[in-house]
């Protein structure tokens, strides 16, 4: 219906209620409510007929419209850090003397709203479930990454150890050689520093057991370590990758958020140094 069929459908029904109908029966004709009758009577007579066209619904005041400044403020944060999401940028917000910090949701619809943000569809279902431990120091998942070269040439491998429930980094050591000594002793100064875990997880690899071992099984250092301290290890199953996912996301992480940009090393010492500060800044303060 166009704007002038609106205004006399309106006319023809608040004339009728002078002429003796009653306002519900008007209501009901005209397929509205008593209210709107109402209203449409009142405009009438202070108006005329510009007061029985429609009105905007919008709010005289927006008590909680995000601020000009601070939608500037999530933008400029997304354009100058392109890797932080909406959590690390409410986290950030926080620490900027707001009078309100707008939440994830919130800084989600800015960047969108300002075409900072890339939809991506699902490529497909996911199939598994996520599982976590109740408390801390239950479980540590264990692994090894590549992907550290040196200035030399050479590549150097991290041994990384996280706890399963806190996402706390219990163990990042840089090595030469990614032996079964290499990750035992890793493990080892890790226990030392946070405490004796109940249970490990982690792959199959040679260095965590050797079960797989032809011939004949046998137990290797690592497995052994376990045993002495009383560890249940808990080995993967073969082909399943996202068992150990949240280590595997932590790699991730690390690769895209440190050695991406500062890679190749000068020697293993500055590999180390760079880890060690990367993992106490996402231990210490990165959002949770």
């Amino acid at each position: 219906m166009d704007q002038q069929a609106l205004l006399e459908y309106r006319y023809r029904a608040v004339r009728e209620v002078p002429a003796g109908s009653q306002i519900g029966e008007v209501a009901a004709r005209y397929g509205t409510s008593r209210q709107s009758v109402h209203t449409w009577r009142q405009r009438f007579k202070q108006e005329g007929m510009p007061g029985l066209a429609d009105r905007s619904r919008r709010p005289r005041t927006s008590p909680t419209r995000l601020p000009a400044e601070v939608e500037a403020l999530i933008c400029k944060m997304r354009r100058r850090h392109p890797r932080w999401g909406t959590q690390r940028i409410a986290y950030e917000l926080g620490a900027c003397d707001l009078e309100r910090v707008p939440g994830r949701a919130t800084v989600h619809r800015v960047l969108a709203r300002n075409g900072l943000v890339v939809t991506q569809q699902q490529e497909h279902k996911l199939t598994y479930r996520r599982w976590q431990r109740e408390a801390p120091m239950h479980v540590w998942q264990l692994d090894l990454v590549g992907g550290m070269p040196l200035a030399d040439g050479r590549e150097c491998k991290t041994v990384t150890g996280i706890d399963d429930h806190s996402r706390f980094w219990v163990i990042a050591a840089v090595v030469a050689v990614p032996s079964g000594r290499a990750v035992c002793t890793a493990f080892t100064a890790a226990m030392r520093r946070y405490g004796v875990p109940f249970e490990v997880l982690s792959d199959n690899g040679k260095q965590f057991t050797g079960r797989h071992i032809r011939p004949q099984p046998v137990e290797v250092l690592f497995e052994r370590v376990c045993r002495e301290n009383g560890i249940t290890r808990r080995p993967t199953k073969p082909r399943s990758p996202t068992t150990t996912g949240k280590i595997e996301r932590f790699h991730k992480a690390l690769r895209r958020k440190l050695l991406d940009h500062v890679a190749p090393f000068e020697s293993m010492a500055a590999a180390q140094e760079a880890i060690d500060a990367w993992v106490h800044t996402y231990n210490h303060t990165q959002p949770s």
